[in-house]
C-alpha cells in the first residue's frame, strides 16, 4: 500500500514539475481541439484553496486537515481495521493523492493545477486530485457494497434459522 500512495507522489509530482517547466511560460497548451472548441488544455494555475478555490487563503486549514485525513487512512490501513486488499489500495490512492497537494501546500503555498477540461468547463486540477477522488469514490462504493453483502448475509442466516426453528 505504501508504494502505491508513494507512486502516486511521485507521478504527481512530476506531473507538476512538467507543468511549472512547460506549461507556465506560455500559461496554456490546447491538448484535445476540434475545430474551433478546445476540449481539454493544459493550463497553469496556482490555487490557494481547495476544490473549485473553496477555503482560499486558509493555508492553516488546507494544511491540518489533510494531515488529520492522511493519519486516520494510514491508520485504517496498518491497524488491520480494513481488510480488503482493493479498499487499501483505494485509500493508498486517496492518501496519495492528499499528500501530493499537500506537499505543495507546504512548500509552495499553493498546489499547482494544471488538467482543464474547457467542454464542461470544470475547475483546473491536478494529478493529486484525480487520485484523491478515484481512490475516495472507489473505496465508498466498496463500502456499499460490502455493507449490502453483509446485510444479505444476515438475513439469510436469519431465514435459515427461523426455517431449522420450524422444522
Amino acid at each position: 500500500m505504501v508504494l502505491v500512495s508513494l507512486l502516486s507522489v511521485v507521478l504527481d509530482q512530476f506531473t507538476k514539475w512538467l507543468a511549472v517547466t512547460y506549461v507556465k511560460p506560455v500559461g496554456t497548451i490546447p491538448v484535445i481541439k476540434f475545430g474551433e472548441t478546445e476540449w481539454v488544455n493544459f493550463t497553469y494555475c496556482e490555487n490557494t484553496g481547495m476544490s473549485f478555490s473553496l477555503l482560499e487563503g486558509q493555508r492553516f486549514i488546507l494544511i491540518a486537515l489533510p494531515i488529520l485525513l492522511i493519519g486516520i487512512v494510514e491508520y485504517l490501513i496498518f491497524c488491520g481495521k480494513i481488510e480488503s486488499k482493493a479498499m487499501k489500495i483505494a485509500l493508498a490512492f486517496l492518501a496519495g493523492g492528499g499528500f501530493g497537494n499537500l506537499i505543495d501546500r507546504i512548500f509552495l503555498g499553493y498546489v499547482v493545477d494544471f488538467i482543464d477540461f474547457r467542454i464542461i468547463n470544470f475547475a483546473i486540477f491536478n494529478f493529486a486530485d484525480i487520485c484523491a477522488v478515484l481512490g475516495g469514490f472507489a473505496f465508498a462504493i466498496m463500502m456499499v457494497v460490502t455493507e449490502s453483502r453483509e446485510e444479505k448475509r444476515k438475513k439469510l442466516e436469519e431465514n435459515k434459522a427461523a426455517e431449522d426453528g420450524n422444522s
